[in-house]
């Protein structure tokens, strides 16, 4: 695993993703309003537990190939490609944030599959491969749910 060194910045770009992801899905939870609310104040607390064994995950996966998993929040906001929310109250419109967000997520994955198969780090790969599956079959049900 003498590779993992090529490709820590792209697990820290997860890392950070992850948690700006997770802040979101905190300020959704907190802030829905009207039509849905009982269905998505759960659906939305569902995703940041989820997300948060995610963040834990990706930072012990750095640690234990030996390198340092970004730590703090200016630094999320400066790596990650997803940006933080603008507060909403919207249903649909919190739902189509998870889905681009997870977009997002999926892309940054497929490339750390790649480059972690290339580099036989089955553990990492492992991880990445699960992330996949199951934001695939998230986002098919997010997908129905927004009618698309």
């Amino acid at each position: 695993m003498e590779k993992a060194t090529t490709y820590t910045e792209e697990l820290n770009q997860l890392l950070a993703s992850y948690q700006i992801h997770y802040q979101n899905l905190r300020s959704l939870h907190w802030n829905i309003k009207g039509q849905g609310f009982f269905e998505l104040h759960l659906k939305y607390e569902e995703l940041y537990n989820r997300t948060l064994v995610i963040v834990d995950d990706l930072a012990e996966r750095i640690l234990s190939i030996g390198e340092t998993p970004l730590s703090s929040f200016s630094e999320y906001l400066d790596t990650s490609p997803i940006a933080e929310i603008e507060l909403t109250h919207d249903g649909a419109t919190g739902v189509a944030y998870i889905l681009s967000a997870q977009e997002e997520l999926l892309k940054q994955e497929r490339v750390l599959l790649q480059v972690t198969g290339d580099a036989d780090d089955e553990g990492t790969n492992g991880l990445m491969s699960d992330l996949i599956r199951e934001k695939e079959k998230t986002n098919w049900m997010f997908k129905a749910w927004l009618n698309k």
